[in-house]
């Protein structure tokens, strides 16, 4: 069972930038894709952001070019870097883990981009 805690999220205004951090434990981290989510009000969850455990990423078209995902595996930890932030950008962030097939999530931090 992986043990994820988010952390990093707060209130930033548009342009700003942020970053997340989640920090696992309880497992073999390398061995784990690490992805990002996020859910706005009234909206379903989406992927934002994954890291494999081969060192392949992936980005949804609305954040490509401003977000970047990077993960540590000495600190069992994975980054998400939130530049040029909107306020569209405004959603609880969720941390999750993946191996074959089964995932496991971190409670969510709160991003809200408002002036």
């Amino acid at each position: 069972q992986v043990q994820l805690v988010e952390s990093g999220g707060g209130l930033v205004q548009p342009g700003g930038s942020l970053r997340l951090s989640c920090a696992a434990s309880g497992v073999t981290f390398s061995l784990y894709t690490m992805a990002w989510y996020r859910q706005a009000p009234g909206k379903q969850r989406e992927r934002v952001a994954v890291f494999t455990s081969n060192d392949n990423t992936n980005y949804a078209d609305s954040v490509k070019g401003r977000f970047t995902i990077s993960r540590d595996n000495a600190k069992n930890t994975v980054y998400l870097q939130m530049n040029s932030l909107k306020p569209e950008d405004t959603a609880v962030y969720y941390c999750s883990a993946w191996r074959g097939g089964l995932g496991s999530w971190g409670q969510g931090t709160q991003v809200t981009v408002s002036s």
